[in-house]
């Protein structure tokens, strides 16, 4: 009988390869671990062990209850993130932080990250926004936080996530005009098969979500997504990567790999790209 310990036993192999080719091989070699990782998620699902995410998961307080208390603090959130949007050409440029994730074309487009968490708190951050890093401390499964900051008339192209272990969650933050015109949106492919293919232009057979300022949505960034901002003013939405509800034994598989990762020298490296320095006019 399969179970989720069965299936990460048996997907080992391809992890330990992929591993063993990962020194020197580059690019290539990372995707093939991530792959790897990735591979065992994606079997339980198939074999109906993990449920599927639907392509937006508004209602969400039943699975993860802690983050209601993001849209609980929006007033403070939203004030705190307007105050840094007026020092926002000193916020450090998505294409620094993104990596292999946001390369080529989504490097292109006006878009900035505000980062408050990548495994660990970033205080200098925090300082400059502490009462939004107050509601995300207690948050536990929550390993990366940032501002999101999209300028006007800017689109994200089709692309992937990196990682089937987090979910991700947006809350709408500053969206011009409450999206009443509909110009703020993400898209999400969640057909297996369209993913499979790896078409990017398969983008166009899922609906588009709208944003709302102090609404949240849960969704699986490993599936085919783009996102525009089509108005003319900034737009913002709280970005966390959040551990994805497991049976045990693949929760204990993922926050190993977790673990794992956020000591990577990278990772604090990209700890430093992220800090940001404002003047003392820009805190709370």
């Amino acid at each position: 009988m399969l179970t989720p310990l069965r299936i990460a036993a048996s997907s080992s192999v391809d992890i330990v390869k992929a591993l063993g080719r990962l020194p020197g091989a580059g690019r290539k070699g990372k995707k093939r671990v991530k792959k790897a990782f990735n591979g065992v998620y994606a079997r339980c699902e198939d074999a109906g062990l993990l449920p599927r995410l639907p392509d937006y998961l508004e209602d969400y307080a039943r699975e993860y209850p802690e983050l209601l208390a993001l849209e609980g603090a929006y007033a403070d959130i939203r004030g705190e993130c307007e105050r840094l949007l007026a020092f926002r050409a000193r916020i450090t440029d998505m294409s620094k932080l993104g990596g292999q994730y946001t390369e080529r074309g989504i490097h292109t487009i006006r878009w900035k990250a505000f980062m408050l968490k990548s495994g660990t708190f970033i205080e200098e951050n925090c300082a400059l926004a502490p009462r939004t890093a107050a509601v995300l401390r207690p948050l536990g499964d929550v390993y990366n936080a940032f501002f999101s900051i999209l300028e006007p008339h800017q689109y994200v192209t089709p692309h992937w996530g990196y990682y089937k272990g987090f979910v991700r969650y947006h809350l709408g933050v500053v969206i011009p005009n409450d999206n009443a015109d509909r110009k703020c949106w993400l898209r999400v492919n969640v057909d297996p098969a369209d993913n499979a293919l790896r078409d990017k232009s398969l983008i166009e057979r899922t609906r588009k979500f709208h944003w709302r300022n102090g609404r949240g949505v849960i969704f699986d960034d490993t599936n085919l997504h783009d996102a525009a901002n089509e108005s003319d003013e900034v737009r913002v939405v709280l970005w966390l990567d959040v551990a994805r509800r497991l049976p045990r034994a693949l929760d204990l598989y993922n926050r190993a790999l977790l673990k794992a990762v956020y000591y990577e020298p990278s990772v604090r490296k990209f700890r430093e790209n992220a800090i940001v320095r404002l003047p003392d006019t820009a805190r709370a």
